[in-house]
């Protein structure tokens, strides 16, 4: 834990200090697993969002995904310049743009979803099987309570 500033003892073992360092190292561990495939995380995560939900707007890729719609044209020219998706006339609204990705976008994909299993899985390595499923299980309820 060099990398990580200096906090006292008290704050240490609070959840929400625990859970920020967790965040800042498994994120660190991912992009820069992403980056040997020369793509950043929000980079993939449209990816990711385009092969589930596609063909999709830009624009409902930004409100699903909660991406400012200048980022996310930004994104996908990128991802478009790279030939990772493609960006044709919807054909229910020909004044949008529907995205869809290549298959070469859907090869890198492949690639990046495994390096981020190999990234995540350095950063549970401490942890056995079972606990990797509790932690996955508790977070999930920290993050996602309850209505």
């Amino acid at each position: 834990m060099a990398d990580t500033p200096y906090a006292p003892s008290r704050i240490r073992t609070l959840p929400s200090w625990l859970l920020g360092r967790a965040a800042a190292r498994g994120h660190r561990l991912v992009a820069d697993a992403l980056a040997t495939e020369g793509i950043r995380m929000m980079h993939h995560a449209v990816l990711s969002a385009v092969a589930e939900l596609g063909p999709v707007s830009q624009a409902e890729l930004g409100r699903t995904l909660a991406i400012d719609p200048k980022d996310m044209v930004a994104v996908v020219n990128d991802l478009q310049q790279d030939g990772l998706v493609t960006r044709t006339p919807d054909p229910r609204d020909r004044r949008k743009n529907a995205v869809e990705i290549s298959a070469d976008g859907r090869r890198r994909l492949r690639r990046t979803q495994r390096l981020g299993d190999e990234a995540n899985a350095e950063l549970t390595a401490a942890l056995t099987p079972a606990e990797r499923e509790q932690l996955i299980a508790l977070l999930t309820r920290i993050a996602l309570p309850a209505d």
